[in-house]
């Protein structure tokens, strides 16, 4: 082997790599791979959600709002906020005085949720920001609430966006986290994974036109750190007295963890 070749495939060897569903890809990649996937997806994803979970989604969201308690006059923020359906539940909480910020890496999602609080009547107090949640462009201590649903497992670095997150909630306030998780019923492993792994891209196929997408989404799940692992990550970033809810069976898990200095 050439010095050349040597030097050239030690530099390939320090590339540092990250996952993208089952690949191994370079992190340099992956933010515009997983962009690609909800460009692709964005005019589909509700539909999508509501087909793939049977409308359990939309469950899941209340109980995370609920759970936030959103009272009127806080400022609210929504990462990944996509199209918009924790703001939609939030707005009227938080007003007439509060506000809320839905942010999203993707510009066509939040298109799609811009058009949907719109065509609800809901755009005072409502402020849409394209913006990489491991970098937010916002002030420290400047959030009542961050919530965050099925979006931390597509991020290339899950800790910087948990530390971004403890950095512009304000002391006491709260961070709610909804994420596709790990189950704990006997015997609902095997039948999720073959609900996912089989029907899953077939109806992404014929909803959307795209099963790759819908491979990649499940894939992504199950590189997912389960839920004790999460919930650590999120005392490492600094937030306290973090707990875990397990629904539906645990299929879905929401993590609540408060910023307490």
């Amino acid at each position: 082997m050439s010095e050349h070749q040597e030097n050239g495939e030690q530099s390939q060897a320090l590339v540092p790599t990250t996952h993208f569903g089952y690949q191994e890809v370079p992190e340099t990649e992956k933010e515009q791979l997983v962009k690609g996937v909800f460009s692709s997806v964005a005019s589909k994803y509700d539909l999508m959600n509501d087909l793939m979970s049977l409308g359990v989604h939309r469950l899941w969201k209340r109980f995370t709002v609920d759970l936030a308690r959103p009272r009127p006059g806080q400022r609210v923020l929504d990462l990944a906020g996509g199209t918009g359906d924790l703001a939609a539940a939030i707005h009227p909480r938080v007003r007439p005085n509060g506000s809320i910020v839905v942010s999203d890496i993707n510009a066509e999602m939040l298109a799609v949720g811009e058009s949907r609080l719109a065509d609800k009547g809901i755009i005072a107090g409502v402020e849409f920001v394209e913006a990489n949640a491991e970098a937010l462009p916002f002030p420290d201590r400047e959030f009542d609430i961050v919530t965050l649903a099925f979006g931390i497992r597509n991020m290339t670095h899950p800790e910087r966006a948990l530390s971004e997150i403890y950095r512009v909630l304000k002391t006491g306030g709260r961070a709610l986290i909804l994420e596709f998780s790990h189950p704990r019923w006997p015997g609902l492993q095997s039948i999720y994974d073959l609900y996912s792994f089989n029907l899953l891209p077939r109806i992404g196929e014929l909803i959307a036109k795209d099963r790759e997408s819908y491979q990649y989404l499940v894939e992504s799940i199950r590189r997912f750190p389960d839920q004790e692992t999460f919930k650590a990550m999120m005392e490492d970033a600094g937030l306290a007295r973090v707990e875990v809810f397990n629904l539906s069976g645990g299929i879905v898990a929401l993590h609540r963890g408060f910023r307490m200095d």
